[in-house]
């Protein structure tokens, strides 16, 4: 068997692993990269360990650092709930406004775990006293919140970022965050209307705000928000690099003390972090040894050009149902578009590579996933806990057809 051969085996295990156990893949994938690269390649120890994402590591760690010291002086929990307030009470715009909290949240920089892990138990919780169905108000803030996903600010979207600049597609970061946001928008805001949203929408009845939701900002709270938006300022309008200006943001609140810096470092997402660059590591071996290549042909012979998009998408969507998708299923994936390009005999690569990343995405509001499960879990145990579990599986799966669509729709005859 040849070393292309190999490591793809061992990738193709990997993933199988991360849909099958609670193992850390990234841990594996280290393993695995350690012993096929140095005793079945022969390859030296430091040509093996050269494939570690440094800039992608350093950058992970400053963002979702400055952002667990957000959360753990409650500073994103207040700016939540004072949001809330907009709503006046009124029933039919609460799962709007989750939708777009979550979306803005996660866009700004916690990503969609974090602002998933904030915002479902609130949501949750306010459809219960609102009388809203559980499950049209897990469709909204699950959605809001993956749909800022691939913002250049979040940790999903600096994945993504990195890899798609590794296969030439840089310079599009604004619009692989936009091209997301719109697909969750379209099905999020579908399942609104279909579940019920145009009921509550035409619904007069006001519910009264709860008095705690207009506490003012601490001064803690006031310098964090402060320096956040110092940092996305900065990233944006003057090209400072976002990992960097997140640790200097950290250091800053910290000098402060308007954050516990030692307990923001104990919640920052390390199992993801470790996922990521372990994978990474794997990956950059398939490419040495010559295992991309075998897998761009596997995909390639089983698609054609007119239908590599809605194939992709539905592919990739599977497997993200039961797997990480930034941590496994994408790193796996975008590396595959050049050759997938040259194979097929043309496309346009920010297609697939969309493609991936919006087919991916979508089957995360569902149980398997860390976003559905938050949404369940916030729902008192018994019989609505059990639908909602079993409404959510049903979306999710749904997702894997309903993504393939759309993006056959945006990607294959948008972009044809």
């Amino acid at each position: 068997m040849s070393l292309g051969a190999l490591t793809l085996g061992a990738l193709a295990l990997a993933v199988v692993l991360s849909c099958t156990t609670r193992l850390n893949v990234g841990l594996l994938a280290i393993a695995l990269a350690w012993v096929l690269g140095v005793y079945v390649a022969d390859l030296p120890l430091r040509e093996v360990t050269a494939g570690f994402p440094t800039d992608l590591f350093l950058t992970l760690a400053g963002v979702t650092l400055l952002f667990s010291q957000a959360h753990v002086n409650g500073t994103l929990e207040k700016v939540a709930h004072n949001a809330m307030r907009l709503c006046r009470g009124r029933v039919g715009l609460v799962p709007v406004m989750y939708f777009l909290l979550g979306a803005a949240l996660a866009s700004a920089g916690p990503g969609n775990i974090a602002t998933a892990g904030l915002l479902a138990p609130m949501a949750m919780a306010t459809a219960v006293r609102m009388n809203i169905s559980p499950f049209l108000m897990a469709i909204m803030v699950g959605n809001g919140a993956n749909a800022g996903s691939l913002s250049p600010l979040a940790p999903t979207g600096i994945i993504v970022n990195g890899f798609m600049e590794r296969i030439g597609l840089d310079g599009y970061e604004a619009a692989t965050w936009a091209y997301l946001l719109a697909a969750h928008a379209l099905v999020g805001f579908g399942g609104y209307l279909l579940f019920g949203g145009w009921k509550l929408l035409g619904s007069t009845e006001k519910v009264e705000a709860d008095p705690s939701l207009g506490e003012p900002l601490t001064r803690q709270q006031q310098l964090t928000v402060g320096v956040i938006g110092a940092v996305i300022v900065g990233v944006l309008f003057a090209g400072v690099n976002v990992g960097m200006a997140g640790f200097g943001g950290a250091v800053l609140l910290a000098l402060l003390r308007a954050a516990d810096d030692g307990e923001a470092v104990k919640r920052m997402p390390w199992s993801t972090i470790l996922m990521v660059c372990g994978m990474t590591i794997l990956i950059a071996l398939l490419e040495k040894t010559g295992g991309m290549e075998l897998l761009t042909e596997l995909l390639s012979t089983a698609a054609t050009e007119a239908t590599i998009v809605p194939f992709l998408a539905f592919v990739v969507g599977l497997i993200s149902a039961y797997s990480s998708t930034s941590g496994v299923v994408l790193p796996a994936f975008l590396p595959t578009v050049p050759g997938l390009i040259e194979s097929l005999g043309g496309g346009v690569p920010l297609a697939l590579a969309s493609t991936m990343n919006v087919g991916g995405h979508l089957v995360d509001v569902s149980p398997l996933s860390t976003i559905g499960a938050l949404c369940v879990a916030s729902v008192p145990a018994g019989e609505a806990s059990r639908r909602l579990f079993n409404q959510m599986l049903a979306w999710g799966m749904s997702m894997t057809v309903v993504g393939a669509a759309v993006c056959w729709i945006l990607f294959g005859i948008g972009m044809s």
